[in-house]
């Protein structure tokens, strides 16, 4: 495990193999190193390491990082900038779900020490009811971490991709429980990312000039993705998209990296 200190005095744990230029993986909700989550995935599938020195990091309040309050994207995207001066000034970004959204911001807010942006699926959602039912989650979220009431916070997390209630009670006994609990208070720094709705930020993406690669799953249960990745990579003026068949939400390395390997390398 190495170290960086963000510009606010948090440490930020991360790994570096491979060699070659590098590429910060910006992990989404609950991941972190010591999880075989699809970033871990990743980060250890070994071509990948050929081709590009590969950070693989602790977000702020996860694993062996630090946390320092108040909480603010504009932190998130220190870490990731201290990440990238470490590296040598410069990275390639791929993010996966919210942690696609925390890589966009970073890439809209680093210039040009981000060369190139990838994303798959990050869940926005221009739907009318979809955006009303964030809402009313973000306000419950802050009313439930506020509480200290961090079981109950995952378990709103997991009824707003659909859980069913007895099946989130059944979810207390898995292995990874009590992993999530303990970091439930950085579910709302996805929520931050995302922003207050959850919408598709087209006009955002719009200002984004370096290259970006938007993906989603040919097999994924979120039908919304597609049109998502679609509206980002048109917004973007470099944009392109790209959907990876029989691909889900959690996405498998040996599908992932070589697209990846294509376009940083293109």
């Amino acid at each position: 495990m190495h170290t960086v200190t963000s510009r606010d005095g948090t440490r930020i744990a991360f790994d570096q193999l491979g060699s070659g230029p590098a590429l910060l993986l910006v992990p989404g909700m609950f991941e972190q190193r010591a999880m075989d989550s699809e970033t871990a995935q990743l980060a250890a599938f070994g071509p990948l390491a050929e081709h590009f020195t590969i950070i693989h990091y602790d977000r702020r309040g996860r694993g062996g990082s630090g946390d320092t309050q108040p909480y603010t994207v504009a932190r998130e995207i220190e870490d990731i900038e201290a990440l990238i001066d470490h590296a040598g000034g410069a990275a390639f970004l791929a993010g996966i779900s919210s942690g696609a959204a925390l890589a966009l911001e970073a890439a809209l807010a680093l210039g040009g020490k981000v060369r190139k942006l990838a994303m798959y699926e990050p869940p926005y959602n221009d739907d009318a009811e979809a955006r009303a039912g964030w809402r009313d989650f973000r306000a419950q979220l802050v009313a439930t971490l506020a509480a200290g009431r961090n079981a109950e916070a995952v378990g709103l997390f997991m009824g707003l991709l659909g859980v069913p209630e007895e099946h989130i009670a059944e979810m207390h006994g898995y292995p990874m429980w009590p992993m999530w609990e303990a970091i439930a208070p950085t579910i709302a720094y996805d929520a931050a990312a995302m922003g207050e709705e959850a919408a598709v930020p087209a006009e955002r993406a719009a200002g984004l000039t370096i290259p970006a690669l938007v993906m989603d799953g040919g097999a994924t249960p979120y039908p919304f993705m597609h049109s998502t990745a679609l509206a980002l990579a048109q917004a973007m003026p470099h944009g392109q998209h790209r959907t990876l068949a029989g691909q889900t939400h959690e996405v498998a390395a040996a599908a992932l990296a070589p697209v990846l390997i294509e376009f940083f390398t293109s």
